[in-house]
């Protein structure tokens, strides 16, 4: 299928100017969605561009765009956080919403992925949300921060490198990681998810995906009924699913037809 791409920008929810880019077969899209991209990562990460441009293959129109402070976004990285990663989400569907279509889908490679399912329940356009590689809180990374560069607790602020590049960090995005309540959040969630995750993923372990399946589907008296959620693990596969080519191809085409499923039931 024919894809057209076109570059965007729009006022996320920090009121930086976000960059995106919108990729849409060249007939009417099946649906909308968006993609949200990992710590540190932009919209131009291989995952998010291949995964994009293979479900237009599939007749999904694909917003990916870069977060504050990263890409060629505007603002500054080492004041965003959390809590700015979900207005920037936010921000992003209303995009879709005022210029094309409200989203249907949500997509989100690792951190990207805890932003999405903790957003979802809100939206009501939403109607699944798949996650690549996702951990299960946010806390998880405040530690790791710490242990990469103590200054950022001692000093207010310090560098840490990820993925060859410096990047600096400050205390208060720390602070922001350990005050959400992300299993509360999932708890509550009552979409449709799609966890998918590698056994030997070297960044987040099998244990995340684990304990994400289990919020989403195990629930209290009080809380909602479970959302159907469906886990797939894929052998071997890295954190930025790039090791082996067949792995991205595999996602697409297991991603579609479960998109389809779900837009069979309209």
């Amino acid at each position: 299928m024919t894809r057209i791409s076109h570059r965007v920008s729009f006022i996320g929810g920090n009121q930086f100017d976000l960059a995106g880019i919108l990729d849409s077969p060249t007939v009417t899209p099946k649906a909308y969605l968006v993609f949200t991209h990992c710590f540190t990562c932009t919209k131009d990460i291989k995952v998010a561009v291949r995964v994009g441009r293979g479900l237009v293959e599939h007749g999904y129109a694909v917003l990916r765009y870069d977060l504050t402070g990263l890409g060629d976004s505007q603002g500054h990285f080492a004041h965003t956080n959390f809590t700015t990663n979900q207005a920037d989400l936010l921000a992003a569907v209303g995009f879709l919403e005022i210029h094309h279509a409200a989203p249907k889908f949500l997509i989100g490679h690792s951190f990207g992925g805890l932003c999405s399912l903790s957003l979802a329940e809100q939206l009501p356009s939403v109607k699944g949300v798949v996650t690549l590689a996702a951990p299960s809180d946010t806390k998880h990374l405040a530690n790791l921060l710490s242990n990469m560069n103590p200054q950022i607790e001692q000093q207010g602020q310090g560098s840490v490198r990820i993925g060859g590049r410096d990047h600096s960090i400050h205390h208060q995005m720390l602070m922001d990681f350990r005050q959400h309540d992300i299993s509360r959040a999932l708890r509550q969630l009552t979409k449709p998810t799609l966890l998918i995750h590698s056994l030997q993923d070297e960044t987040l372990g099998y244990e995340h995906v684990l304990r994400l399946f289990g919020l989403l589907t195990q629930r209290a008296e009080k809380d909602p009924p479970p959302s159907a959620s469906s886990l797939v693990c894929l052998p071997h596969a890295d954190h930025l699913l790039t090791s082996h080519p067949a792995d991205l191809k595999f996602v697409v085409n297991t991603i579609a037809v479960w998109f389809d499923r779900l837009l069979a039931d309209e």
